[in-house]
């Protein structure tokens, strides 16, 4: 399709995120004129970057994974990724301690990762070995036939094509129920579930379709960007500004109003109207703060029915000294973690008394000397924490505390004293600063009503020139998601600017 009827329109783009950049990025390249108009002072979202003390932390996601969908990306613009970062694969994936005194290195090879299973359950290697094929079926079906496409209207899965390749997927068990049909150990369940972390859900309420995790994990490797997750970002933004985008900072749109032709945006008291606009905010914020009541038809209190990704207390650690004890990517995990996945999706609550924490804990220095000092490590511990949860300092602190007395006796790491620098983020962050409904760090879930055509679409409905991209519109949550949903967005853009079909745009790089 030819690209001439995207030179004559106006793109707003609210939002800096990745999936704003990306949308910016595809439609720039492809003649529009687009203003991308982000509030806070640098680009990147809950993707951004923290620089405390002569340490540096990635503030948001820390896991480099589908490397192929980061390709993509700059090969449509005729660039590639080694242009802007280096990238390291990461081996073993992670540590894992749990509470038990119990601990392992989780590999890299799957043959040495089923001998890991082997170890904990007889028959647990070859159960292991089939579910990896399965989770690639899974993965070549979903990807091949879903995502990639862009089906995001139930009329997209009126076809033959998609029937049959839906037939390959389950989305009707969730991923716990699938997980133990392969392995009954609790613990190897949980080192096959704990990829639902990436898509904000529990392995209750996660559709076993995303088994597809696992061959992303061990089929398709996880890496590190040398220097941080936000060299992704940057390198995303000048790919953006290269192909024509007009990036400002510290610009915050107050209010939209779809107009006859086209879209106005609210910036402080100014009023700019633009052909089309992109919106790269969480579409609850967009539908109850920016666009006038009743824009969107919605039945009743349909944003607080959604089932929302957790939130998170984060701490940014600068430690003195090596800590050889931890690896780039550490689990520290009670032996039955249901209790604090209850804690989240049933019953919210702060993981108090009985409910042991489940932390994540980061390390980059041990790949990347350059994000500390000298005989220092930074050092990112997270906790998933319950959306909606009342943010107090005295609730902080308490788990601040329980999260280093966990981090202490799971690893044997006692950070505690040897703290030189540090920051923390929790619910009202999110909620404040990135407008995420109850604080969620994820946005919407990967739950089973929340998947496919159930997820909000790039077309914004009962508008015709607004639009969404980012974590909680599809394809979904995590950096090569809203990678690929800026091109889904921009494609849904020209299809309806042209009147042609929903189709990859004709780019440098194809």
């Amino acid at each position: 399709m030819s690209d001439e009827s995207l030179r004559e329109q106006s793109v707003g783009v609210v939002g800096a995120g990745i999936g704003g950049l990306s949308a910016a990025a595809y439609l720039a390249a492809a003649g529009a004129e687009v203003t991308v108009y982000e509030r806070a002072e640098r680009v990147g979202g809950v993707a951004g970057r923290l620089e405390l003390d002569g340490f540096r932390f990635d503030t948001g996601p820390s896991w480099y994974l589908l490397p192929g969908l980061f390709d993509r990306f700059f090969e449509d613009f005729g660039r590639s990724a080694d242009e802007f970062y280096e990238l390291t694969r990461l081996d073993p994936h992670y540590r894992v301690f749990w509470d038990d005194g119990d601990s392992a290195d989780v590999p890299a090879d799957p043959d040495a990762a089923a001998d890991l299973f082997e170890s904990y359950e007889p028959g647990a290697g070859a159960a292991f070995r089939e579910y990896l094929d399965d989770a690639e079926r899974a993965y070549d079906a979903g990807m091949e036939r879903f995502v990639l496409p862009g089906r995001s209207r139930f009329r997209d899965y009126l076809s033959l094509d998609v029937v049959a390749g839906g037939r390959k997927l389950d989305l009707l068990s969730s991923l716990d129920e699938t997980v133990r049909s392969y392995v009954d150990h609790p613990k190897l369940r949980q080192l096959l579930e704990y990829t639902l972390v990436f898509l904000g859900g529990s392995p209750h309420n996660t559709p076993a379709l995303y088994q597809l995790m696992s061959h992303v994990d061990y089929g398709l490797g996880v890496y590190y960007p040398m220097g941080g997750m936000y060299e992704v970002v940057e390198a995303v933004e000048t790919v953006a500004r290269d192909a024509g985008a007009d990036v400002h900072t510290g610009v915050e749109v107050t209010g939209l109003e779809p107009i006859e032709g086209g879209v106005a945006a609210e910036l402080g008291g100014d009023r700019y109207v633009h052909d089309r606009v992109v919106c790269n905010a969480p579409p609850a914020h967009v539908e109850r703060e920016l666009l006038p009541d009743g824009t969107v038809s919605r039945l009743g209190d349909y944003w607080d029915r959604r089932t929302y990704g957790p939130s998170a207390h984060l701490l940014y650690l600068g430690v003195e000294g090596e800590l050889p004890g931890l690896e780039h990517h550490t689990l520290a995990l009670p032996t039955d973690w249901d209790p604090h996945f209850a804690a989240i999706f049933d019953d919210p609550a702060w993981p108090t008394g009985e409910i042991e924490p489940v932390v994540y804990v980061n390390v980059p220095s041990r790949t990347d000397p350059s994000v500390a000092p000298d005989g220092h490590e930074a050092v990112v511990t997270l906790v998933p924490l319950a959306p909606g949860l009342e943010d107090t300092p005295d609730r902080r602190e308490a788990l601040r505390e329980r999260v280093l007395d966990a981090v202490a006796s799971r690893t044997g790491v006692d950070l505690r004293d040897r703290i030189v620098a540090e920051e923390s983020a929790c619910v009202s962050e999110f909620a404040d600063r990135f407008d995420q409904p109850g604080g969620s760090a994820l946005g919407l879930a990967h739950t089973m009503r929340q998947t496919g055509p159930l997820r909000p679409g790039p077309r914004v409905r009962g508008t015709d020139r607004l639009y969404y991209v980012g974590g909680s519109s599809n394809p979904g949550i995590g950096v090569p998601m809203c990678l690929l949903g800026g091109e889904h967005c921009a494609a849904a853009v020209e299809a309806d600017v042209g009147g042609g079909p929903f189709d990859r745009l004709p780019l440098v790089g194809r």
